[in-house]
């Protein structure tokens, strides 16, 4: 039978701190501390990693919606810098009836008029038509058109008979020109 060595002086009086009987029960919790932690970091990586994986893919669907969002903001400004092109303006007010306008006048902050107006060259278009068999006609005037400007209408009596009438007001410091009424006309695209 084999005995353990008998211990003396300080070996003996420090074995005696330690008891023998509860060395495996020590170690218990130890390994249990141990498991509970190793455990407890390995749910919080992988609980980590799944928010970050989350974040990316929306961090991805983000990245995909801006550029789709810039493609169409790149197609809208191309849109607007097609239709505010010199030509596309200029066929466009053609197609309204518009002319380009005349020489303008300026007013001095003292009311004085600076420059010499004048009128907008009226489009082929829109000049005046023939006049009719015995009628005068003067430039810059426009003939009557309809049934009391046909030849040989018969007009109620004390109708004075048709003339022209002037296509656009005489030059100079007349009477304000009446505003005509605006006219609704959508713009295409809008």
């Amino acid at each position: 039978m084999s005995r353990k060595p008998e211990l003396r002086g300080r070996a003996a009086r420090l074995a005696r701190l330690f008891p023998a009987g509860r060395a495996q029960a020590a170690r218990t919790p130890f390994v249990l501390l141990v498991v509970v932690l190793l455990g407890g970091g390995l749910i919080g990586l992988l609980v980590l990693n799944s928010a970050l994986s989350e974040g990316s893919f929306e961090l991805a669907d983000l990245q995909k919606r801006t550029k789709t969002l810039t493609d169409e903001e790149q197609a809208l400004q191309r849109d607007i810098d097609a239709y505010s092109a010199p030509d596309a303006l200029q066929r466009r007010a053609r197609e309204l009836g518009m002319v380009p306008g005349g020489d303008p006048a300026f007013l001095g902050p003292d009311g004085t008029v600076k420059g010499v107006p004048s009128a907008a060259p009226a489009p082929a278009a829109l000049s005046a038509p023939a006049a009719a068999p015995g009628t005068t006609t003067v430039p810059g005037t426009t003939a009557l058109s309809g049934p009391a400007a046909a030849p040989g209408a018969l007009l109620p009596p004390g109708t004075p008979a048709p003339t022209t009438v002037p296509a656009f007001p005489p030059a100079g410091p007349a009477a304000p020109a009446a505003v005509p009424p605006s006219v609704s006309n959508p713009t295409p695209g809008r």
